[in-house]
């Protein structure tokens, strides 16, 4: 392989330039220029005189009057250019670095013309997430991943979700379909009783409260969380939703955790089917034994922390091994200026880094066997028409509403009514020998997206600690690794 170099300055103003040198190490130049009023691209070969111009063009960066072999097209994001995307070209060309940052007012106009006569056209007022856009900075590195940077924690967010949408939108979309039990509309009735399930824990109107009684500072967040995957969807007029054409700041609240299988998947379908997909009396409902099934062979993701007087660097050293299916996350580096400084892996469509390190903390997370689930035999009688159930020495009235739920039918959407049962424990899940039972998991949103978030922003020991002992993200073991001593799991 030929050797490369790469000089990158940050461009933050008009006429700032970006340099590389790429296979024959040929110099090039670019500058952002005004032509005939029109926001331009300009690049320029040294050694041979050559001069390009791409206009933005509908958020796209677009060549005109090219004179070389190198057509460069890239894809505005945000306040950079995704040098990935590009034309197929007559002779091999390594590409070192994948962005160029420009200011996002400029990557944000929508002009209707690539001509020399594209003066005439008029780009329209920017709207609220186009002006927010302005304060965030993305650059990918030679690897494709994204480094986010912006003032607050929150428009960290917005750029986050941006990038990982270029990267992966379906996989953020399907995961969002899932946790707020919609799959069905996708998936057809075979998939109802998932959904059933998710609004088992939690209805969009109880995911709505949540997300309304959150600290003002998490709901600045969610509210950047919709705002940045809105943006996207706004900017890849292109891209069409399986579903989901926009996203609301409370459907975070329905998937608080990054792990691979949260408390919720434990949850057995076939009881929920039987319990509630039979057309028949409550009184005659047959048992539905759960058993927990037994892994044929040990599964589970590592992590080592090693401690400085262990290594010869005299460093700590924490290895992140998470075993998950390919591409079930994206790697990502995000900071704010107000102490946000996390890289690491994030699950599609999260806000939080879930494994990572920042400059003092590293932190990892492998599966755990630890009893966060507990069951509850329900003793049900109906007294007044209404069910009721024993807790110690009182009656307790059961919590009955009911959901529609959507699915898909052939080419039509259908749906169906489902009643839904509750006692102070938690929903009725299935029954066993005739007796309804309840099942309690660790479900709290709110706190769950505040330990995931804050767990990020640490920078020692104590305040880790303080932070674990939110004790929602109950799905997996934690190892955790500071740059100076402690080492725990």
């Amino acid at each position: 392989r030929r050797r490369h170099t790469r000089l990158l300055t940050q461009s933050r103003g008009l006429g700032d330039v970006y340099k590389r040198q790429i296979a024959d190490h040929r110099p090039v130049s670019r500058k952002i220029v005004k032509i005939g009023g029109l926001l331009c691209l300009r690049i320029e070969s040294s050694q041979q005189g050559e001069q390009q111009n791409h206009f933005f063009h509908r958020g796209v960066l677009n060549p005109c009057g090219l004179k070389t072999n190198e057509e460069i097209i890239g894809k505005c994001i945000l306040a950079s250019v995704d040098w990935r995307q590009q034309p197929k070209l007559t002779e091999p060309m390594n590409l070192i670095t994948r962005t160029l940052l420009v200011p996002a007012s400029l990557v944000l106009l929508l002009l209707t013309s690539c001509s020399q006569e594209a003066e005439q056209a008029a780009s329209p007022p920017p709207d609220r997430l186009a002006e927010r856009a302005q304060g965030v900075t993305i650059i990918r590195d030679d690897f494709g991943v994204p480094h986010i940077y912006a003032k607050t924690d929150a428009d960290a967010v917005f750029g986050l979700l941006y990038a990982q949408a270029e990267d992966d939108f379906k996989r953020i979309e399907r995961n969002y379909v899932w946790a707020i039990g919609r799959l069905a509309e996708i998936e057809g009735a075979r998939a109802i009783f998932s959904d059933l399930r998710a609004r088992l824990y939690m209805t969009v109107d109880e995911a709505k409260a949540a997300y309304g009684g959150a600290p003002d500072w998490l709901k600045a967040l969610c509210d950047a969380w919709a705002d940045g995957l809105n943006y996207y969807l706004q900017t890849h007029p292109e891209v069409e939703p399986m579903l989901l054409t926009r996203f609301e700041p409370w459907m975070p609240m329905f998937f608080s955790e990054g792990s691979i299988g949260g408390d919720i998947e434990g949850i057995p379908l076939d009881g929920i089917e039987a319990f509630y997909g039979e057309n028949r009396s409550l009184e005659s409902l047959p048992g539905t034994p759960v058993q927990a099934g037994l892994d044929e062979e040990p599964r589970g993701s590592n992590g080592f922390a090693v401690a400085g007087e262990l290594t010869r660097s005299g460093d700590t050293m924490l290895l992140i091994n998470p075993h998950t299916s390919f591409y079930f996350r994206g790697e990502v580096h995000v900071v704010s200026e107000e102490g946000l400084n996390a890289y690491g892996a994030v699950t599609w469509g999260q806000f939080f880094v879930y494994q990572g390190f920042n400059e003092n903390t590293g932190w990892m997370h492998t599966s755990t066997r630890v009893d966060f689930v507990d069951e509850f035999i329900e003793d049900i009688s109906q007294v007044n028409g209404k069910l009721s159930y024993r807790y110690g020495g009182e009656q307790r009235l059961v919590k009955v509403s009911e959901v529609t739920l959507k699915y898909k039918d052939g080419d039509t959407m259908a749906q169906r009514t489902f009643p839904m049962y509750h006692t102070h424990h938690g929903p009725i899940t299935h029954m066993l020998k005739g007796k309804w039972v309840a099942t309690k998991i660790n479900w709290d949103p709110v706190n769950a997206l505040q330990q995931s978030f804050i767990r990020t922003k640490q920078t020692g020991h104590d305040g880790f600690r303080t932070m674990m002992d939110i004790r929602t993200n109950s799905s997996n073991n934690t190892v955790y690794a500071l740059s100076l001593i402690h080492i725990s799991e």
